[in-house]
């Protein structure tokens, strides 16, 4: 806020104050400028225009003027080179075309005129089979322009025109992942008055990288079921959990990803090692394919986090026969993430594992990420499993993950990420009951008697009451560990199946009992739905939700709770 009212006091002075003559700035001048006032690049005599022996943001200003001066409505063509587009994630320019490489590679830029034309290139990918031809969209100030398959070697594509002047950010993204393609960004068509008519939009201030397999990709993310085979028109890197993910954090990003790879072994249908679908021999390119095989310049912009989702093909190779090769993903891995850090010195990197299953893999990771960080003493890596998908919420394309599961992984691993920078996170979109305790408290004084069976892998708690004791409180099932926020407002949903008509109290309380919210669950049998709201008036870590169960009623009943979930929506 400081420095936004400053610049804005800036402005108004030097309009009205200083005299100056247009030099023939260019957008790198201006970017140098920036980086100069920042402290991160070098202060050069010529970037004192206001010639007060200062380089700050009075001389950035009239930089900018210079830059917007007006002149005759002319035709001209740029081409997307860094210093007129920005480039988000690993892309490749070979003095013609700007190819964006990876999943979620982009190009985005301000363009003013009267019309603008944009030019896109298809690489030898356009001859592939239809269903593997690589997608991209175009966005017009944050509005999709077209959604497209690449199956032409060129086209134009108009982003707008009309009888007035207008500035807009145009994004152009590829959708679809490296294995199967990529498109390009050539020539970028004007008709404008400005001196500078295309320029970079700013770099963000957080950066994440994302390395993983097809989960990563987006792959088969709007497909109908998981009965539907792959196709690139289903693969959307926009609706994967890295770009969720990104977008929740304000945050750049760029993604290293291939469907079918891992770290020891790709995917395998015969348990035979697959050594030609590993992801650490391409890490440190920007692409696999030998046009894109260029060393990435890790220090151009280098990441404040790197994430690791990998695993899950490597399982179809290491569940045939589990002791025996164990050993060496667990080595694999720790050898992966000494690649990732020498790459990224200052960088946290959070591994995961778990969306499609692999809770035998898990583990693994997390003896690699002890191995590593006790050997080199590293204590910026850390690891967490991420929640497996479930029915409820949909399947995409050959069993992958669904539009609702990527978000809710998107949420989870924001949240994880704000923890390892030391930032609040705002917790939205995230089930604070994730990792609660399931426990049932029995007032045995009452004479109430039952037994309970918990299930992880459904979160389900099942309680048969034997004697319900003199009260409804008498048995209680409790879960505990719950962190809700003052003035949170959150969102409770569950399954239960209890007698039809059974009366059964709903509560989220304190550990001492104070109560912030109840309500009362109606059975109507088998896994009767329930969903409630409640705003918190209080902040606690600790938490409980409550289902009541004692009392006459219940006796020699059962109640059996499903999915809970409480999540955070505002």
């Amino acid at each position: 806020m400081i420095n936004k009212i400053i610049i804005s006091a800036a402005a108004v002075a030097v309009a009205g104050t200083v005299a100056y003559t247009a030099a023939n700035h260019t957008v790198s001048d201006a970017k140098d400028m920036l980086k100069a006032i920042h402290g991160q690049g070098k202060v050069t005599d010529d970037m004192d225009l206001t010639g007060d022996s200062e380089v700050d943001v009075f001389d950035l200003i009239l930089m900018k003027q210079s830059l917007a001066q007006k002149g005759e409505l002319t035709d001209s063509s740029v081409k997307a080179t860094e210093e007129n587009v920005r480039y988000i994630g690993r892309n490749y320019y070979d003095g013609e075309t700007m190819w964006l490489v990876q999943s979620g590679s982009a190009a985005e830029f301000t363009v003013s005129g009267r019309s603008a034309e944009i030019t896109i290139k298809g690489d030898s990918a356009i001859n592939n089979d239809e269903k593997y031809r690589p997608r991209f969209a175009v966005f017009v100030d944050g509005e999709l322009l077209t959604d497209e398959i690449m199956s032409v070697s060129s086209k134009k594509i108009k982003l707008f025109e009309g009888e007035t002047d207008r500035t807009s950010v145009v994004k152009v993204i590829h959708l679809s992942e490296a294995n199967n393609g990529t498109v390009g960004v050539s020539d970028i068509s004007v008709y404008s008055d400005s001196s500078v008519p295309v320029a970079p939009t700013p770099a963000k201030d957080l950066k994440i990288e994302f390395i993983g397999d097809s989960i990563t990709c987006g792959y088969g993310v709007e497909g109908a079921s998981n009965y539907e085979s792959f196709s690139t028109s289903t693969e959307n890197f926009m609706k994967s959990y890295a770009y969720l993910t990104a977008e929740k954090l304000g945050a750049d990003y760029s993604a290293v990803c291939y469907s079918g790879h891992g770290i020891i072994s790709g995917y395998t249908s015969d348990g035979v090692k697959n050594t030609g679908s590993l992801v650490p021999p391409y890490y440190p390119n920007i692409g696999s394919f030998t046009e894109y095989a260029k060393p990435w310049d890790f220090s151009a912009a280098p990441n404040d986090v790197v994430v690791i989702n990998l695993g899950t093909n490597d399982s179809s190779y290491i569940d045939k026969d589990f002791d025996e090769r164990k050993g060496e993903f667990v080595e694999k891995y720790a050898d992966f993430l000494a690649d990732v850090r020498k790459n990224n010195p200052d960088a946290h990197i959070i591994c995961t594992l778990g969306i499609m299953g692999c809770t035998d893999e898990y583990p693994l990771i997390e003896e690699a990420v002890a191995n590593f960080c006790k050997e080199t003493g590293d204590k910026k890596v850390t690891c967490y499993m991420s929640p497996v998908q479930s029915a409820s919420d949909g399947y995409g394309s050959d069993w992958h993950p669904s539009a609702v599961t990527q978000q809710k992984n998107a949420y989870i691993l924001a949240d994880k990420i704000c923890q390892v920078l030391g930032i609040e996170s705002d917790q939205i979109g995230l089930d604070v009951a994730a990792d609660a305790s399931y426990d049932l408290v029995i007032n045995s004084a009452d004479n109430a008697n039952a037994a309970k069976y918990f299930s992880d892998y459904d979160k389900s708690l099942w309680i048969n009451v034997v004697s319900g004791g003199d009260s409804i409180d008498d048995i209680e099932a409790v879960v505990s560990g719950i962190g809700i926020k003052k003035d949170g407002e959150y969102n409770i949903t569950f399954k239960a199946t209890a007698p039809e008509g059974a009366e059964i109290p709903v509560i989220i309380r304190g550990k001492d009992g104070t109560v912030y919210f109840s309500d009362t669950f109606v059975s109507k049998g088998e896994k009767t739905p329930y969903s409630a709201e409640f705003k918190s008036s209080v902040t606690d870590a600790d938490a409980q939700f409550v289902m009541q169960a004692g009392g006459k009623a219940m006796e020699y009943k059962n109640l059996t709770i499903y999915e809970l979930r409480i999540e955070k929506t505002k």
